[in-house]
């Protein structure tokens, strides 16, 4: 049975890996066997160290998402140090809060540049590469704002359908070639991007009320659905999107 979740010798690359949810994920694919890429603005070997606690082999490569046209070189980068791709999980994201009526063009832009052109063609790029070897994982990071539109965070909604859908989409093609293209939506986590609704008494306590599970989640709770994910495990898992939610979506 440990054999279908074991990822020794295989090659991870983790957006947004240095923190919140993406450090957990980044951890979590180490401790089953798994060398590990981090990519994010900033890297400090502070979390290089922790991450290497696992025992493979950890590599932190600053670069901005945001620079799409490099992404190939990126990628030719990581091969040349790690070997070939085999897993991407697409965690980096941004939030930007405002009352619909009054959200700014440049904020709305901004999440889409991160949130799903980001996160589309770093899929693209790197399922060129899983297309031509015959194998693959990818893991993109929905929320459970791809089903529901949520309060003064239209642009972050409408970011996460998306991400969700071309989820869908990228499987249809990809399937039946070898590479597996799904999705994990994160419930309410205690995470840096959720400080402002934490802090606010009321809005706390109205999402811990909708929660089953009666607390909101951590970075460790998404361990098992990204290592699932990103295994054997999951080889007929094609297109979906699994909610690691407490239980929410089904209240």
């Amino acid at each position: 049975m440990n054999d279908l979740f074991d990822l020794t010798g295989k090659t991870a690359v983790v957006t947004g890996g240095t923190r919140g949810l993406g450090k957990e994920i980044a951890k979590g694919l180490a401790s089953a066997g798994a060398n590990v890429v981090v990519i994010a603005r900033s890297i400090s070997e502070e979390v290089l160290t922790e991450l290497s606690k696992e025992g493979t082999r950890i590599l932190g490569l600053s670069y901005d998402l945001q620079d799409i046209n490099g992404y190939k070189q990126l990628l030719e980068h990581i091969d040349g140090e790690m070997g070939s791709v085999d897993i991407l999980v697409n965690n980096a994201g941004v939030q930007r809060r405002h009352p619909s009526v009054h959200f700014p063009k440049e904020d709305w832009d901004f999440v889409m540049d991160v949130n799903v052109n980001a996160a589309f063609f770093l899929c693209q790029a790197a399922g060129e590469k899983m297309l031509a070897q015959g194998s693959g994982k990818i893991i993109n990071l929905a929320s459970l704002l791809s089903f529901q539109g949520g309060l003064t965070v239209p642009a972050y909604a409408a970011s996460k359908g998306a991400v969700m859908q071309f989820t869908k989409s990228l499987a249809n093609e990809w399937a039946p070639l070898g590479v597996n293209v799904n999705a994990i939506a994160p419930g309410y986590m205690a995470t840096e991007m959720n400080e402002a609704l934490i802090a606010d008494p009321q809005r706390s306590r109205q999402i811990l009320e909708r929660i089953p599970a009666g607390r909101w989640g951590t970075g460790q709770d998404i361990q098992g659905a990204a290592i699932f994910l990103a295994s054997k495990a999951s080889d007929y898992v094609n297109g979906y999107t699994i909610a690691v939610d407490g239980g929410w979506l089904g209240r």
